[in-house]
């Protein structure tokens, strides 16, 4: 009989600070709240960008429009669903870092990202990936005069970041990120003001 492989106790996210989560809107709030609750259900270890991802294809229309046709967004989902019980089982033990968000500097200390925000490197529970994500997010909202980031936001700064794993989901899936970059923006102009 083989023992059970020993898996470490997930860390539940946390907030990823006052000056983010006052700056999600409503949606994108649900889209967070639905990737920590898919943290807590496949016991992963923090928050990555596939897990903001597969919780954004769920959230609404505008995403899986930007994604692109109907068999395109099921094979994407496919994809999202199989990261619990295939290819994505090897990210499990790892951190996901592609380097959006630099976690330390040469003299050890933490690096922040220039941004209108004050992103916080190393919140737990969160890749660093996924809070760049964020940060990103808001960032392009503010650029568009937007109080708050929507959806949207998140998914260009994911289309962007081509070395996060919602980005190796993508690819998996067919999704071209420079097409999928651009039918953000042609959705973003049609995006009523707050």
């Amino acid at each position: 009989m083989q023992s059970p492989a020993f898996r470490l106790p997930p860390q539940l996210p946390a907030p990823v600070g006052p000056d983010v989560e006052t700056a999600l809107g409503v949606e994108l709030t649900a889209v967070v709240a639905g990737a920590r609750r898919r943290v807590r259900r496949d016991g992963d270890r923090q928050i990555d960008t596939a897990h903001l991802l597969h919780s954004m294809m769920e959230q609404g229309p505008e995403v899986r429009a930007a994604v692109g046709d109907p068999a395109q967004v099921a094979r994407l989902l496919g994809y999202l669903v199989q990261r619990s019980i295939g290819y994505g089982l090897a990210w499990q033990g790892c951190v996901e870092d592609s380097g959006a968000l630099p976690v330390l500097r040469e003299s050890g200390g933490p690096e922040r990202r220039p941004s209108a925000v004050t992103a916080v490197p190393g919140v737990p529970g969160w890749s660093p990936a996924a809070m760049a994500a964020l940060v990103g997010a808001v960032d392009r909202a503010r650029l568009r005069g937007r109080i708050r980031a929507e959806v949207i936001d998140v998914l260009a700064a994911v289309a962007a970041d081509q070395e996060c794993r919602a980005a190796e989901v993508l690819r998996k899936a067919g999704v071209d990120a420079s097409l999928l970059g651009g039918r953000i923006s042609e959705l973003s102009r049609h995006v009523s003001p707050e």
